[in-house]
């Protein structure tokens, strides 16, 4: 028996499900895909009637704060989600691009809202004139039945991680981090942490072998839930530290954080907020950028995502660098032995001159220091001692940051064949030379 699936997305639920069992599979399926086009269309009205009506309100509407409120005590909305239409409705005003696909029915709520989130507070150093390519970038993401959250949040951190400016963005922010781990009356312990991106890479890279579902010898099907997974693997991972603790020489090789990035993106860090507008046919400025955003690259994490180019650079002063050939398409064609950019007899020997952090009025030990390349060996600088330096990973993430308002500190080899520090006119209007801070260090 078949049935009229516009009837079914029209008509009443009630007594509906006792008629279904009748209808062939594929007229379900037909169903299901025109009810939630129904429901997005029926979301773009509902948000644009909200909008007008915010306009417009009546002493009915003024007796809220807001019209979500009223909307959500009509309905059997909850006040945030009431609230959550009407922000978006109100945005919507201003970028008529993404309410034309939204109200077609091309984006869904959800979607629209990522969306109009990143266009009022864009990344500070992104130009207004990139703005439309953004938007452009982001309704491609959401657009289709590909269209996936991840996907929108992976373009939105790329664009964050491009257009990066002075403030550390909050996924590479070390300074949030959080570890709190507490004993319970019940003898067990609670643990709960924030950590940066670099951070989050490694764990989840840690404990991704250790959390697969393990079938029973017999075939059976692992019958933890993830969370379990992750706990045994997580114990899995203390126990495996606690019986191979060797840490090797100090400041040895960082295993298991994988960073992908172009190599030409890594050399050449453009300035877009700078860069030169685009003349038009007659040879004048028509005011508008000549961004190429398909064909830039920031750093990547298999896990965490995007990494911009200033914390990839940092982590590429001292790692273990692997080349992977790529034709036009980025398939790869050949792979490369991987190479230490810094080598033990060369950290040796840095540990010997610089006695840990040279940072002047640092004291950090050697241990936690990480080898600086100071002409960065991505645009060339070669892996001596006379280009290297012993930095902790503040002072290194310092020296990797763009000027901000204080300017950038610079490092040169004296004719004493030490890192001597230069100080930005902000802070020495003179800036004198400071060594490194290695005499009173034993």
């Amino acid at each position: 028996m078949s049935i009229d699936t516009s009837h079914v997305v029209s008509g009443s639920a009630v007594g509906l499900r006792s008629r279904l069992w009748q209808a062939p599979v594929a007229e379900l399926r037909a169903a299901a895909i025109e009810a939630s086009a129904e429901i997005l269309r029926l979301e773009a009205i509902r948000v644009a009637v909200v909008d007008e009506l915010s306009l417009r309100p009546d002493d009915q509407v003024l007796c809220y704060r807001g019209t979500g409120r009223w909307l959500a005590a009509h309905t059997m909305l909850q006040i945030p989600a009431g609230n959550k239409i009407a922000a978006l409705g109100a945005a919507l005003r201003t970028f008529p691009t993404v309410a034309a696909r939204f109200d077609a029915g091309d984006c869904s709520f959800d979607h629209a809202a990522l969306i109009m989130s990143f266009c009022e507070s864009p990344p500070k150093a992104m130009p207004e004139e990139a703005l439309p390519q953004c938007i452009d970038l982001l309704l491609a993401a959401a657009s289709g039945i590909e269209a996936t959250t991840t996907k929108i949040r992976y373009v939105i951190a790329t664009l964050e991680r491009l257009f990066e400016s002075d403030n550390i963005p909050p996924a590479e922010d070390i300074d949030r981090n959080e570890l709190r781990i507490a004993t319970t009356l019940n003898g067990r312990v609670v643990v709960r942490g924030d950590f940066d991106a670099v951070t989050g890479e490694m764990l989840l890279s840690a404990l991704s072998n250790l959390t697969m579902p393990t079938p029973a010898p017999d075939g059976t099907p692992d019958a933890r839930s993830a969370a379990k997974r992750t706990a045994d693997g997580f114990t899995e991972l203390i126990r495996r530290y606690l019986d191979n603790a060797k840490t090797g020489i100090d400041g040895g090789q960082r295993p298991h954080l994988n960073v992908h990035i172009n190599a030409r993106d890594l050399a050449e860090h453009r300035n877009y907020a700078a860069a030169p507008s685009t003349p038009n046919e007659d040879g004048d400025d028509d005011g508008t950028l000549d961004l190429d955003l398909a064909d830039l690259d920031v750093g990547h994490m298999p896990w965490m995502g995007p990494l911009s180019l200033s914390q990839t650079r940092l982590l590429g002063c001292d790692c273990f660098l692997s080349t992977v050939l790529l034709d036009d398409h980025g398939a790869p064609l050949d792979a490369r032995p991987g190479k230490r950019l810094v080598t033990a007899e060369q950290r040796i020997a840095l540990i010997a001159r610089d006695k840990g952090c040279a940072f002047p009025g640092c004291d950090c030990v050697p241990a936690w220091t990480d080898a600086h390349h100071i002409k960065h060996w991505a645009n060339g600088g070669p892996t001596v001692m006379n280009n290297l330096v012993l930095l902790c990973r503040s002072h290194h993430r310092l020296m990797h940051r763009k000027t901000g308002f204080v300017g950038k500190w610079e490092i040169r080899i004296g004719a004493d064949n030490k890192p001597w520090f230069i100080p930005p006119p902000a802070i020495d209007p003179h800036q004198h030379p400071r060594p490194a801070n290695t005499t009173f260090k034993t």
